[in-house]
């Protein structure tokens, strides 16, 4: 009988072993596998408030950037500009003297992520340059899929990187679309009447960004960033 017990003993033993040293190595799996958290960001503007998804696993470059210039209060106080019926409206950049703010260095373009620019995502607005994109962005009010990367060859056929979506306020996107729009400051037209105003954005779930955090950041981008270029896609054709 001792014999049979012992004979299993050193059987079990052997298994029990080989359970304790497979489950840490299951456990660092399903981490690496689990879902890469979407960040979620407020924009309270004079017409409302949009609420927006973003996609780090998608656009990683492009999600930073943007969640860079939210904590660092850039957008508070920054204006939609840029506002086409049936096309987008377009912010982040200019105060509301219609004057640019300075940024930081551009970020890559990431439009070659297999995401399109459908009716209320969210993309980063550029120049010329496929990497020259920094902190403006439009939202589409429509399926823009001209907006969308399709080769490498040109600045015209990279595309608009798409980083997020409106997930609450697309209501208040459409009001901002309906306004009139008129010629005012450096801009030819599309300008809202009266200019919507992003009074504060805001990382939600993240407490404000403490005041001399916020202070100290412009003073870095200041010294690092060229005069901005205009940056938007081009505006759509009429039939």
């Amino acid at each position: 009988m001792q014999r049979i017990l012992l004979a299993l003993a050193l059987i079990l033993l052997p298994t029990a072993l080989l359970a304790q040293q497979d489950a840490p190595a299951s456990a660092s799996s399903t981490a690496a596998n689990a879902p890469v958290p979407r960040p979620e960001v407020q924009l309270h503007t004079s017409q409302g408030d949009i609420t927006l998804e973003l996609f780090p696993d998608k656009s990683p470059k492009s999600v930073a950037n943007f969640l860079q210039y939210v904590r660092d209060g850039f957008y508070d106080g920054t204006v939609f500009h840029r506002v086409i019926d049936g096309y987008l409206i377009q912010g982040g950049l200019y105060t509301r003297e219609l004057t640019p703010k300075r940024t930081r260095a551009p970020v890559q373009a990431e439009a070659d992520n297999g995401l399109s620019n459908l009716r209320g995502t969210i993309a980063v607005a550029r120049g010329a340059d496929p990497d020259s994109g920094t902190a403006q962005f439009f939202i589409n009010l429509v399926d823009n899929r001209r907006l969308d990367y399709t080769s490498d060859q040109s600045g015209l056929t990279w595309g608009y990187t798409v980083f997020g979506k409106v997930i609450k306020g697309m209501d208040v996107v459409d009001k901002i679309a309906k306004l009139p729009t008129h010629p005012q400051g450096p801009f030819a037209g599309d300008v809202p009447k009266p200019l919507v105003v992003i009074e504060s954005a805001k990382v939600i779930g993240e407490e404000a960004p403490a005041a001399a955090a916020s202070a100290a950041e412009p003073a870095q981008a200041q010294s690092a960033a060229k005069k901005p270029a205009p940056t938007k896609p081009a505006a759509k054709k009429k039939s």
